[in-house]
């Protein structure tokens, strides 16, 4: 049974966590940049005939705090880390993660391998971003959605048709003048600009076993993908044909597949 659980960081910023529940080992899963838990509840539901299944919003996200004065990637590692401490104290889980999350996933089982099991990063990435101007871009494109939507009509006509869109517009917060996005602009900005700064030293000193997933036309080149797995060879790479960035959403019979195998040790 779904149990919303909040849990307050050592800054006291809200962290929604919501227990899907299920039999099995624990997995963990984190939702990308501007998305929330609410983009992998398919996901979820999907597992949990096998494994017990927790989705949290990270900071600056979903239901959790909206403005958090830190969001910093150690800030966003430790919520992840406190999150695992209350849920199932004194265990390891499977920790897994889409675009962000994915980092998000990856920097903690870096840092805390004793808490996690396997990590699985779908379309993550560590060696950040060598364009400077890239977060601003990005926090341009999200200043220019209107502040509120009229309705969902207005919401897909500016936003186009997508598996995303779909994901977007069914998270907006109703509010008396319209549907409101769960999240700003500025602070996606500050976030993802911290995720452009490379990692390789951390990835280098990776422990957990990894499993990198990534989409036929995602977000990363084919130097990109060979690169992340020539850096640490003990890195399995499994590849989802005629996906995008956001293939849990668009390929999902292929995501659950691939990541059912390997949280089964397949």
């Amino acid at each position: 049974m779904k149990k919303l659980t909040r849990l307050t960081s050592s800054d006291e910023v809200s962290i929604a966590v919501t227990d899907y529940g299920g039999n099995g080992p624990t997995v963990l899963m984190l939702h990308g940049l501007a998305g929330s838990s609410r983009e992998l509840v398919r996901t979820a539901e999907a597992l949990t005939d096998s494994f017990h299944v927790v989705l949290m919003d990270q900071r600056g996200h979903g239901l959790s705090t909206r403005r958090p004065r830190d969001v910093s990637r150690q800030a966003f590692l430790g919520d992840v880390v406190n999150a695992i401490e209350a849920v199932v104290p004194g265990q390891e889980v499977h920790l897994v993660g889409q675009s962000m999350g994915a980092h998000t996933a990856f920097l903690t089982a870096a840092a805390r391998p004793d808490l996690i099991g396997t990590l699985v990063m779908l379309e993550g990435h560590v060696a950040g971003s060598d364009r400077p101007d890239e977060a601003r871009e990005l926090g341009d494109y999200f200043r220019s959605w209107p502040t509120t939507f009229a309705g969902v009509d207005q919401a897909r006509a500016f936003l186009g048709e997508s598996r995303l869109t779909d994901t977007w517009i069914a998270d907006m917060e109703p509010t008396a003048d319209g549907l409101r996005p769960r999240f700003d602009p500025d602070i996606m900005q500050e976030v993802i600009a911290a995720v452009h700064v490379d990692r390789w030293e951390e990835w280098g000193r990776l422990a957990v076993p990894t499993l990198a997933v990534f989409a036929e036309n995602g977000m990363f080149s084919a130097e990109q993908k060979d690169q992340l797995i020539e850096r640490r060879p003990a890195t399995r790479r499994e590849d989802i044909l005629n996906a995008s960035h956001d293939a849990h959403l668009d390929a999902f019979d292929d995501w659950i597949r691939i990541l059912r195998t390997y949280l089964s040790g397949n």
